[in-house]
């Protein structure tokens, strides 16, 4: 079972902090390179795994998406989801995506935002959203990238100069990680490139898109914050389709 961080109550609290949490999609950096990721939406059944406060599923309904349907391992999202959200056509509920079965469910577009890190493994939810999607659906996501995750502990190396690198040493030594972020014992998972790669070709995907996402130079401008992104990817975001055939 997945670890349920996010109903820490001061993980919570340090949470709903968060630009993202305050600001919705418009909060999130990676949110533009996402957007253009995804396929068009007028009529689609869309599923959001790790939903959140639901900013993703109410976003794709105003974009024309006839149905979505958010999951969430967190008590405390889900309520904040449903405090955030008055439409008919979006529909929340509670589940572990470790163990999560979408047997007989169908969906035009599985999407998924810095979720999937928090899994012991992916290959067995992967088999899951493949066999959920219709023939030519896509899945579309973003985890913390495995050079970001590899480091234990993460954090960057200064040297005597004032040159700052970030380790990668650890890379090839996938499994657990633990971090002190927004609360003490984090739990996430380090797999490499290849391996979420692999594992979606293994699950029968075709590969669309892959991004080792960083802040354009307008975004640097706008928010000088964000210049350390640019030195080494923190997130990969990748698109995957169901063949046609």
């Amino acid at each position: 079972m997945s670890q349920n961080i996010y109903d820490n109550p001061g993980f919570f609290e340090g949470y709903a902090q968060l630009p993202r949490s305050q600001q919705g999609l418009a909060g999130a950096p990676e949110w533009l390179a996402l957007q253009a990721m995804l396929p068009p939406l007028g009529g689609k059944r869309v599923l959001d795994l790790g939903c959140g406060y639901g900013w993703f599923c109410r976003a794709v309904r105003e974009q024309g998406a006839a149905e979505t349907v958010g999951i969430d391992l967190s008590a405390k999202m889900l309520a904040r989801a449903a405090e955030l959200t008055q439409d008919a056509g979006i529909h929340y509920r509670q589940g572990d995506l470790s163990r999560l079965e979408l047997t007989g469910e169908s969906f035009d577009l599985v999407y998924s935002s810095l979720a999937l890190h928090y899994l012991p493994e992916v290959a067995p939810l992967f088999a899951q959203i493949h066999g959920a999607l219709g023939a030519g659906g896509s899945f579309v996501f973003s985890v913390e990238h495995p050079i970001f995750t590899c480091p234990q502990p993460q954090g960057w190396l200064v040297d005597e100069e004032g040159r700052r690198s970030w380790p990668i040493n650890g890379y090839q030594a996938e499994g657990k990680r633990v971090s002190n972020w927004l609360a003490d014992g984090v739990i996430k998972y380090h797999r490499t490139l290849g391996t979420y790669l692999n594992a979606l070709i293994a699950a029968g995907f075709e590969i669309r898109h892959v991004e080792d996402w960083g802040p354009t130079a307008e975004q640097i401008a706008a928010n000088p914050a964000l210049a350390e992104e640019a030195e080494r990817p923190m997130l990969l975001l990748v698109a995957v389709q169901k063949p046609l055939r």
